[in-house]
């Protein structure tokens, strides 16, 4: 007997989960034909977010891209990382493109943190195509636990 299952592209939504990219979901190959004319691939963000001693720690892939074109923001507990990756077009005669797999066009993941960042010590690093921030939590944070009667 066959142990065959059938793939249901949308499985993955019915979980939540802050960090989930629907692009990440329709990028995948039974997808992409029915979503988009052309078969290039478009830029993606990949991060890692850690929280620990009192603050967040994220590292974002983005490879290729210069740091003059990256742009983070920070309002209370939530961040935004965008990026403009170009796509170098350079000809050479005699020369054709037998495949290009390098994108060109804006990338941006953003997303809310449990707690408020102290936007005055954020330090942002960018190095081999990964940008590194460190972010402290806001110290004094007003939450409150409320009773119920």
């Amino acid at each position: 007997m066959s142990n065959l299952t059938r793939y249901d592209p949308f499985n993955e939504l019915t979980s939540f989960d802050p960090f989930f990219d629907i692009e990440n979901l329709l990028s995948r190959p039974m997808v992409r034909p029915l979503m988009r004319k052309s078969m290039e691939m478009e830029p993606q963000i990949r991060m890692d977010v850690k929280e620990a001693d009192g603050m967040y720690t994220i590292k974002a892939e983005i490879p290729g891209v210069k740091k003059e074109d990256i742009h983070v923001s920070v309002e209370g507990n939530h961040v935004a990382i965008s990026a403009e990756i170009k796509k170098e077009k350079e000809k050479k005669e005699g020369e054709r493109a037998i495949r290009s797999e390098r994108s060109y066009g804006m990338a941006m993941r953003s997303f809310t943190l449990a707690n408020e960042v102290d936007q005055g010590k954020v330090v942002a690093k960018y190095a081999d195509g990964v940008l590194e921030l460190t972010l402290p939590k806001k110290s004094g944070s007003s939450r409150k636990e409320i009773s119920i009667t």
